[in-house]
């Protein structure tokens, strides 16, 4: 089984992407977000510690931890140092679950592909994880468009987003190979197929 990380600036069609290789190929798609979300369910050890961090204000009527209220407390403090701590919390967790599932699926034998997709696949030393790394990329101007017809975000809100993520040189210098996705879905297609070849089968 082959592991690969795909990764990316926001708005490069990360999930275009995994669509296309989903249908092609026998391969287990793990997103990194989802992976977060499953280590801050209500019960976790990460839960917990993000409850002693930001308080109990975080939590829905439920219980469980509510990702608004969560990214509100965080962002409610310059300078991004609560965000940090929080990251020290999660990211760790989340390798963790990753790494756990990887070792799941070698053993089970039922996949020939393992894809991560994530932003921060550099910055969390994924690199060591996966055997290829993935870099997405496409146009500013294009990412820009689709953030604002997909989420309506202003173009404010897309430049301290961007500004935030690594550029394209640094995605260029830790990537095994680039995709370019700036809207023909049939080039994209072919650039994925060409990267797998004969290697579906493994």
């Amino acid at each position: 089984m082959k592991v690969i990380g795909i990764t990316g600036g926001v708005g490069a069609g990360k999930s275009t992407v995994l669509g296309l290789i989903k249908n092609e190929i026998n391969c287990y798609i793990l997103i990194a977000d989802e992976a977060a979300h499953e280590v801050e369910k209500k019960g976790e050890k990460c839960y917990f510690e993000l409850i002693d961090l930001l308080g109990e204000d975080i939590l829905a009527p439920d219980g469980a931890i509510d990702k608004k209220r969560m990214a509100d407390r965080i962002f409610s403090q310059d300078g991004g140092e609560l965000l940090s701590r929080v990251n020290r919390i999660v990211h760790p967790r989340v390798k963790e679950y990753i790494l756990k599932l990887i070792d799941e699926k070698r053993r089970s034998g039922s996949v020939d592909f393992f894809f991560i997709e994530a932003a921060l696949l550099i910055e969390d030393g994924y690199k060591e994880i996966c055997d290829e790394l993935w870099y997405i990329y496409a146009e500013e101007e294009i990412r820009a468009a689709r953030l604002k017809a997909s989420r309506a975000y202003s173009d404010e809100k897309i430049r301290s987003i961007m500004k935030k993520q690594n550029d394209d040189e640094t995605f260029r210098k830790y990537c095994d190979h680039i995709i370019e996705n700036n809207g023909d879905t049939a080039k994209t297609r072919e650039q994925i197929m060409r990267l797998l070849g004969d290697r579906k089968g493994e």
